[in-house]
């Protein structure tokens, strides 16, 4: 076939589409259907072929009972519409008015809106029936994305390099052999040459996963495509529902292995990016290939083990070896648990990697480098450095990093939307989300509001839109699905940062225009929906092209409307189209209808997110941090205000006083808490008066304001007359668990001596540079190499001959030696 040109080798203003931009001007054709006379008896109309049959667009796939349900319909009335929301039997459940919303410019369509949200029912084979024109049929469940999860997961398996695809895991018409493994006519990827001039050796490249609907692997779209997958167990870890990616939930061969299969998944890939490093002793070492991929274009159809091309490594880049670096640090930290030495191994990649970039920080991929692949050019490294320079802190806490990371412009910069080619918003995702990075807090409340900020923007343009998609009408670009998915994971992380559902809302809506809520009655994933995409542009999966092959899988993700028309299909079928509408389920469409990892990683971070159980939102608590406080005699003292989740609107919290010593006194008397910095500690300030006695006083204070549950904390005052006692205690430290850059341990304190202790306070200082990144039983702060532990309240009372524990998990590199010197309260234990 002739050579195909690549769709990610698009500019950075046309692949990273950031909503919140200004619409343009123009004028949408109105599509319509006659306002009927409808009543609740009138029948839903017979299923036909053509999108222009279904004006009603759903989510073909369904709706969750607890998240948003909203529908848009096709017409030109000026006044609302009634609507019924019938269940599978006929049987009319649900019934409202239409919202006119009017021209939606994307799409070139006039539009109501059905927000059928208050129904929360469960059941299959809904429909939704407006004037007489009904919906597609969907589900309310709450299992709705679980297949969804699993099938976008097997995608990567099925474009795996180098392993034969089991027919057990995934039908007898997937099964395949092993791909480039050198076996006829393979000539394989276990001995791969350089481009002339490039390099004088071969290299072991094996394994991977094909990137796209060719059979090339690309190391700049393996590494974003690699850190969605590892970060979404990361973020499902964070929120309780790693469970759903354990071992032996998906269908990967390494299932039953003790390591949740999803890092199975990504360890594919990741095997193979390690490859591609440039072997020590060799110019350039440390620094990654850029890509490797046949001498010229692979035909169409081709299964990899019958492709009989020479296979070639290509000239190393600073974006390739950025790309190695962050993913391997982000391996470092999370496979720790699972594999210590393969976590050791991604560690010293990512620091080489590093290295070498910081010595060769000009090495680009040229743009002519597309014969036989796509060039992924990238003329600005910045974003990849910062990228990189985040993961490299979150997992070993170093100044060097740090430094990197602070003194970059887009570590101050807002949020922009993430592809493969401009990817400092991953760091930034990091830095806000990992627990215990190395930053100042306020570094991490501002890179929160960041994330939060271009998330409403996300939310402000779907607002104006009859489709409710994140992307102006400008955005529709080649692989325009694919931002509209990292959008809706921005909107995702904001929800996981504040709580506040109209995030988790907007994520889902997303959803609803990928799977059929949109311009052209299309699922864009394979499988799901009655009108979905089943010719993508594909090498092995080509079922249009050769009725001998299959069409894709199951969950396969379409790259979706592209206004500009960049292959000879859509050129011939498209002309004219309104953007959201230029899309052709054609094989020869490679500009609307390809596949690739980057866009299924990110199909597959969002149905993890949309497949959790999330209990009803609870009412926010307020929390002070610690439960009791010291306050010296003459002095102050402060302590932290904060809620356990996010309300529904702003709440103000006051501060007072209900019971014991009145030389105690609170000086703050209220904070103010939005859905925005709810988490976001706040301060209360008390002060305790000088008086002559020598009594000790107390008092305890109540926090709390409408729609939250309140809380007390204890406040005493420290006489400035008596001498402190000596401290009879003993201390006990004990390392529990520990990792190639990280420990658990636990610290005992005993009383040993004849009087209880009321209200402790340990102290120690590390000889190494271990930082606490979480603890529990105390509240733990740290100042250098100095820990502060102080009680937790329930445990602050220790009797003589008593012990309190507490716990902490922390980073480290080199040595981890135990504190020399433990205080109780100030005075030295034994």
């Amino acid at each position: 076939m002739p050579p195909v040109p690549r769709g990610r080798r698009l500019s950075r203003r046309a692949a990273a589409v950031l909503t919140g931009l200004a619409l343009a001007a123009g004028g949408p054709t109105t599509l319509a259907f006659a306002p009927a006379t409808a009543t609740a008896a009138t029948p839903a109309v017979t299923a036909a072929a053509s999108a222009a049959d279904f004006p009603v667009r759903v989510n073909q796939l369904g709706y969750l009972p607890d998240g948003p349900k909203r529908a848009t319909v096709i017409s030109s009335a000026a006044t609302p519409l009634a609507w019924q929301l019938r269940d599978a039997s006929g049987t009319q459940v649900a019934t409202g008015s239409t919202t006119v919303h009017g021209a939606d410019q994307a799409s070139g369509q006039s539009t109501h809106l059905v927000d059928f949200g208050a129904y929360t029912g469960t059941g299959t084979g809904f429909t939704l029936v407006v004037n007489g024109q009904a919906s597609h049929p969907f589900d309310i469940s709450p299992a709705l994305y679980d297949g969804l999860r699993a099938d976008s997961m097997s995608f990567f398996y099925q474009q795996r390099s180098g392993i034969p695809i089991d027919a057990a895991l995934v039908g007898s018409a997937y099964a395949r052999p092993a791909g480039h493994l050198g076996v006829a006519p393979n000539k394989g990827d276990t001995s791969v040459p350089c481009q002339a001039g490039v390099c004088d050796y071969r290299l072991d490249v094996r394994g991977g996963w094909y990137d796209a609907g060719d059979q090339g692997k690309y190391v700049v779209n393996g590494g974003i495509a690699t850190w969605e997958l590892v970060n979404s167990f990361e973020r499902a870890r964070r929120s309780g529902g790693d469970a759903a990616l354990g071992d032996a939930t998906l269908r990967v061969p390494e299932r039953g292995n003790g390591v949740p299969d999803v890092l199975d998944e990504a360890r594919w890939e990741l095997e193979f990016l390690l490859r591609m490093q440039v072997p020590d002793g060799k110019p350039m070492a440390g620094m990654a290939f850029h890509k490797m991929h046949d001498a010229q274009w692979t035909g169409l159809p081709t299964r990899p083990e019958l492709d009989d091309q020479q296979r070639e490594l290509h000239k190393p880049s600073t974006a390739a070896t950025l790309n190695l670096a962050a993913t391997a640090a982000q391996c470092a930290r999370v496979y720790a648990p699972y594999d210590a030495a393969f976590a050791a191994r991604c560690l010293d990649a990512a620091r080489r990697a590093w290295t070498a970039a910081k010595a060769n920080p000009n090495v680009l991929a040229p743009a002519a480098d597309s014969t036989g692949g796509g060039a992924y050019e990238d003329s600005d490294v910045s974003d990849e450095f910062y990228w990189a320079a985040a993961e490299l802190l979150a997992t070993t806490g170093e100044a060097q990093y740090r430094d990197a990371v602070t003194s970059s412009p887009h570590h101050t910069e807002p949020t922009s939307a993430f592809y493969w080619g401009g990817t400092a918003t991953l760091g930034r995702i990091t830095l806000a989300t990992v627990p215990g990075v190395a930053l100042p807090a306020d570094d991490v409340t501002r890179l929160r509001g960041l994330l939060t900020s271009a998330a409403d923007g996300c939310l402000a343009t779907m607002a104006g839109q009859g489709y409710a998609v994140p992307i102006p009408a400008d955005g529709y670009v080649w692989g325009s699905n694919s931002a509209v998915a990292n959008n809706a994971m921005v909107l995702a992380v904001a929800y996981e940062l504040t709580g506040a559902r109209r995030y988790r809302t907007g994520a889902l809506e997303t959803m609803d225009y990928l799977l059929g809520r949109n311009a052209l009655d299309r699922s864009y994933v394979s499988g799901y929906g009655e009108r979905a995409s089943e010719n993508e542009h594909h090498r092995f999966w080509a079922h249009e092209n050769d009725p001998s092959l299959p069409h894709p899988p199951a969950g396969a993700f379409a790259g979706g409307p592209d206004a500009g028309l960049e292959d000879p299909v859509a050129k011939a079928q498209l002309t004219g189209c309104a953007p959201a509408a230029c899309y052709v389920d054609d094989i020869g469409s490679y500009s609307t209808n390809e596949v690739a990892i980057n866009w299924n990683a990110s199909l597959a971070w969002l149905a993890a997110f949309a497949a959790e159980r999330r209990p009803a939102p609870a009412t926010p608590a307020v929390q002070v941090t610690p439960a009791a406080v010291t306050v010296p005699e003459g002095g102050s003292a402060t302590v932290a205000v904060r809620l356990s989740a996010a309300p529904t609107q702003n709440v103000t919290v006051t501060v007072t006083r209900v019971s014991g010593d009145t030389d105690l006194s609170a000086t703050t008397s209220s904070l103010l808490f939005t859905p925005a910095n709810w988490a976001s500690q706040q301060s209360i300030s008390l002060s305790a008066a000088q008086d002559p006695d020598s009594t000790a006083g107390s008092a305890v204070f109540s926090v709390g304001g409408p729609g939250v549950q309140a809380a007390t904390f204890t406040a005493t005052e420290a006489d400035d007359d008596p001498v402190p006692p000596s401290a009879s205690c003993s201390v006990a430290y004990k390392v529990d668990n520990a990792w190639s850059n990280g420990f658990t341990a636990t610290v005992t304190v005993k009383n040993t001596g004849t009087s209880t202790v009321s209200g402790w306070t340990l102290g120690w200082s590390f000889a190494g540079d271990q930082r606490i990144s979480n603890a529990w039983n105390a509240t733990v702060t740290q100042s250098g190499a100095a820990v502060t532990a102080r009680d937790a309240g329930w445990n602050g009372t220790l009797a003589p001959g008593a012990s309190a524990s507490l716990g902490f998990q922390a980073t480290y590199s080199g040595a981890n030696p135990a504190p020399a010197r433990f205080t109780l309260n100030g005075a030295t234990c034994a």
